[in-house]
């Protein structure tokens, strides 16, 4: 079993919050949240907590759902909702979009046309769909990006484009393997959360995040 770290979570307009600042004086650094899905999808939330988590002393970051819609528009509305400044991790999320998936032709367009706009490459958060995708093949366009991977088990395995995740979603669950709760954010309506495992500082953390 892998060492866990919970140092990051998750989240979109379902998750529930009732303090970030308890969150953060439990131990928690940094909050993902979700700003929007494909060409027009918006989450109301994000907008709405950002300040809040900056003002807990965390790291704020942006994700955005990519789905088969122009790419161009979905950058668009990404980069219009997110509205990173330069502390702001960026993601992309490719993951199984039923009847609308994201090939990985659009991933890679997707993650050029967000570093031309802001200078710096997106992270990308993929797991089983990815591997299936690519196999065993090494691709060092995908793999010069930082890997966010989804994989729930006992311990993390990147596809064969990296050596090392990034960050490790282990869970989503309540079901899942522990630490899955953090005080100050239930999660959703069943008390699930996205928890994330980083391995090293603090410090490095902060230094990497919107690299």
């Amino acid at each position: 079993m892998a060492n866990i770290n919970l140092r990051v979570v998750d989240l979109y307009h379902l998750d529930q919050v009732t303090s970030f600042q308890q969150a953060a004086d439990s131990g928690l650094w940094g909050i993902i949240h979700k700003a929007t899905t494909g060409a027009t999808g918006q989450d109301d939330e994000y907008a709405k907590r950002r300040q809040a988590v900056l003002d807990a002393g965390m790291l704020w970051g942006a994700y955005h759902w990519g789905t088969n819609a122009d790419v161009g528009q979905q950058v668009d509305n990404f980069l219009t909702v997110a509205q990173p400044d330069d502390a702001t991790l960026v993601a992309l999320d490719f993951e199984e979009t039923a009847g609308n998936q994201m090939t990985l032709d659009q991933a890679r367009q997707f993650l050029t046309l967000v570093a031309g706009r802001l200078g710096r490459k997106p992270v990308l958060y993929c797991g089983g769909l990815f591997k299936t995708d690519m196999g065993n093949t090494k691709d060092a366009f995908f793999g010069s990006h930082r890997l966010w991977l989804a994989q729930y088990g006992p311990q993390p395995q990147p596809q064969a484009s990296w050596d090392s995740a990034w960050l490790w979603q282990y869970t989503d669950s309540k079901t899942g393997a522990q630490p899955n709760q953090v005080p100050g954010i239930p999660g959703d309506t069943a008390g699930n959360l996205d928890c994330n495992s980083y391995s090293f500082t603090k410090e490095q953390l902060t230094g990497e995040w919107a690299s």
